[in-house]
């Protein structure tokens, strides 16, 4: 598996500011790699090898006083100067890029099928402009495998495009099932919350939280796909794929799921790749943006600027900004920090996933952000297939009062689709509901 204790040294190089390693540091640890070095420059991009000649010879000098064997860019490579950097690097160092070492994280913690089409599909999308650079450097100079880019295989571009259309065919079934799966839980009463944002903001935290000690049957034939664990380490891409758990309502039943980890400066391919599994929070009922609010206030803006791109082009489920982490920051700074994000999120919901701190505001929140329900108030005779009616109330809304008598009377609440289906139940028993 690459970078499984590999030593690293990590290389950004930025037009203007400063060179901020953090996040590649973190992606590099993600994958394995143990980081040893780093370089940093701020200067226009050199087209043949990013960096300038003389940091490129810094480079090289690190690698060999760290005994480093992988250098990682965060930034992202073309071809050639993959290429280049190759030849001024010791002998069997390998150069990737931030694209190619999510990929890599991506390809480590795939275990589902969905998850595995998802990379792969993603990791044909990267190499496709490489495979279209040899045949056009082949072509131009006839020399196959130009400047050390592999033999020309004019079929290659081809079969990739092949591949990439059969992969999107079968996510696009998947996508379908699943589709399928969100309304059945619909009409057996469930409100639907995804949980969104970067990678390690604490969604998975958020998520035992809401579903405390509520573990779900995956047994019981109604949800087997639920899973009734999810995993909170301080660690990026901890959830690749989509883990979804009951949570805790007074009258709402409400599946949470939570899903993969936005990460800064995605390119449109790879987000496009994974547009399967966040379907799980475009088609959601209501959506949470979880934001480290201990972030800087500037890296907290530019992460809430990319989660609305991705997110309001296809959501059209409300959005509830939530600030995590607010156990790290004072008062002070979270009152400035909640002012300068105003026009971003302007009414954010503040909590500690982790110490348990507004949790209550937040369940008050969802409650009251996701679809409005309906009271209802039925009368149907005293029947045997009554009670299997009032059986199915209970289950999928919430009841307020039952009478017994000549006839049951039944009052509850409950979101449309359930009333309407309860109205329908109750007509078979050939009285009609009273308004």
């Amino acid at each position: 598996m690459t970078g499984t204790n590999g030593r690293a040294v990590v290389a950004k190089r930025v037009d203007d500011g400063y060179p901020d390693t953090t996040e590649i540091r973190d992606l590099a640890r993600a994958a394995g790699y143990t980081v040893v070095g780093e370089v940093t420059q701020e200067r226009a991009e050199d087209p043949a090898l990013c960096l300038g000649a003389g940091k490129v010879d810094e480079l090289a000098s690190i690698v060999v006083d760290t005994e480093a064997r992988t250098v990682i860019f965060d930034n992202r490579l073309g071809p050639y100067q993959t290429f280049n950097l190759g030849t001024e690097l010791p002998d069997g160092v390998e150069v990737i890029d931030r694209f190619r070492l999510i990929l890599d994280i991506f390809g480590q913690r795939a275990r589902t099928k969905k998850a595995q089409l998802q990379v792969e599909l993603a990791e044909l999308r990267y190499e496709l402009p490489r495979a279209e650079a040899k045949a056009s450097l082949a072509k131009r100079d006839e020399r196959p495998g130009f400047m050390g880019l592999g033999e020309y295989d004019e079929s290659r571009e081809q079969d990739i495009k092949a591949q990439i259309s059969r992969i999107s065919d079968e996510l696009e079934r998947i996508e379908q099932t699943e589709a399928h799966r969100r309304e059945q839980r619909r009409e057996s009463g469930f409100d639907l919350v995804a949980l969104a944002g970067y990678t390690n903001a604490g969604k998975s935290t958020l998520l035992r939280r809401l579903a405390s000690d509520l573990s779900i049957d995956e047994n019981d034939g109604l949800h087997p796909d639920l899973d009734s664990t999810a995993e909170s380490e301080n660690e990026l891409f901890t959830t690749l794929g989509t883990t979804t758990r009951r949570a805790e309502f007074d009258r709402r039943d409400v599946l949470v799921t939570d899903t993969v980890g936005f990460v800064s400066d995605l390119p449109h391919w790879l987000v496009e790749s994974f547009k399967s599994t966040l379907s799980e929070v475009y088609r959601a009922d209501l959506v949470l943006l979880v934001v480290d609010v201990s972030d800087p206030v500037e890296e907290i803006r530019e992460k809430l600027v990319t989660c609305h791109d991705t997110l309001y082009e296809r959501n059209e489920a409300p959005i509830v900004t939530v600030l995590n982490k607010a156990d790290l920051v004072d008062d002070e700074e979270l009152e400035t920090k909640r002012d300068a994000l105003s026009a971003l999120a302007p009414d954010p919901i503040v909590i500690s996933a982790k110490a348990g701190i507004g949790i209550d505001e937040l369940r008050t929140r969802i409650d009251e952000q996701l679809p409005a329900w309906r009271r209802e108030r039925l009368v149907v005779p005293m029947i045997d297939e009554t009670m299997s009616l009032v059986s199915w109330v209970h289950d999928h809304a919430h009841v307020e009062d039952v009478e017994y008598g000549d006839e049951v009377l039944l009052e509850f609440e409950a979101r449309l689709a359930i009333v309407e289906q309860a109205r329908a139940k109750a007509s078979e028993l050939s009285v009609a509901p009273v308004e």
